[in-house]
This record gives C-alpha cells, sequence and structure tokens, in this order.
C-alpha cells in the first residue's frame, strides 16, 4: 500500500510540476554552472538567479559541512563533480519536492549537451552512495541497482572507506 502511496505522489508531482521543470524556475530547466560546492551540491545560474543545487537520489562523503571533518574520498567526489559539470549547461530535473529544508532546489542533473545523468554517473562510479528520501523516488531503482554494483565492484569509495 505504501508503494502505491509513493507512486501516486510521484505521478502527481510530476503533472504538477510541469514535466520535470522546477517550480520557480520561471519555465526554465536549463541553467550554467558556476561552481561545484562538493561532490552533491553545485552553485548555477538560472533565470538571473544564482540557485544551490543538492543532487536527489545520492550522498558523497562531507568536504565542507561545518564543524564535521573532511570524510573519505570527499575531495574525489567533489572533483569528480567538477570534472562532470563545472561551467557547462546542465537540465535540472525536479521531483516531487522542489525543495529542501536548506532551500537549495533538489534536482536530478543531466548535463545539456549529450545528457549523461551526473547522478547516476556519480553513483555508478563509486563517487556517491544511494540516499533515497520520499517522496522524491522517480530514479530510485536505477540508482539503486548502480550504486549495488559499485559496493560490489569495490569502485571508488566502496574500496577506499
Amino acid at each position: 500500500m505504501r508503494k502505491l502511496v509513493i507512486l501516486v505522489a510521484v505521478a502527481v508531482a510530476a503533472v504538477a510540476f510541469g514535466r520535470g521543470r522546477l517550480v520557480g524556475a520561471a519555465h526554465s530547466d536549463v541553467a550554467r554552472v558556476q561552481r561545484v560546492v562538493d561532490g552533491d551540491t553545485i552553485v548555477v545560474r538560472l533565470d538571473g538567479r544564482t540557485e544551490r543545487v543538492r543532487y536527489i537520489g545520492m550522498d558523497t562523503p562531507e568536504s565542507v559541512k561545518p564543524g564535521t571533518p573532511v570524510q573519505c574520498y570527499a575531495k574525489a567526489a567533489a572533483r569528480e563533480n567538477r570534472r562532470l559539470v563545472t561551467g557547462r549547461e546542465v537540465r535540472l530535473v525536479a521531483d516531487a519536492e522542489a525543495r529542501d529544508r536548506y532551500g537549495r532546489l533538489l534536482a536530478y542533473v543531466y548535463r545539456a549537451d549529450d545528457g549523461v545523468f551526473v547522478n547516476a554517473e556519480l553513483v555508478r562510479r563509486g563517487y556517491a552512495r544511494l540516499l533515497t528520501i520520499p517522496p522524491n523516488v522517480a530514479h530510485a531503482v536505477e540508482l539503486r541497482r548502480l550504486a549495488t554494483a559499485a559496493r560490489r565492484a569495490g569502485r571508488g569509495l566502496w574500496s577506499r572507506c
């Protein structure tokens, strides 16, 4: 029953968000990456505003969290995220919730020029762990499969931390 409720919520949210467009994004979901904060957060220029974007469905070790020491593989994850997106245009696709409790946009991030799904790429290569927070579950199954394969293969943080 719970799965049905989650699926219905995701479907309703997809319609409400205009087929993946971010609420508050002035009907635009393409942004330019200005800076990479860490492995799972970027700063983008979107419709004339600067916005922090937190990747949905994954989590990387902490490297800039106040009061938290730099965690194992955090710098490598941030470096890989920079390699994937710095200075590039990205397509931001929302799920059920537009923002987190810190005011950051929540998004699945795709490179605009070639469609690479950045969230999935970081998980697949072992730079990130799975982090599923309902109701943002549109890619949970895919990301779970990628995380399991990365862990089994000992890729990235799975062999070093």
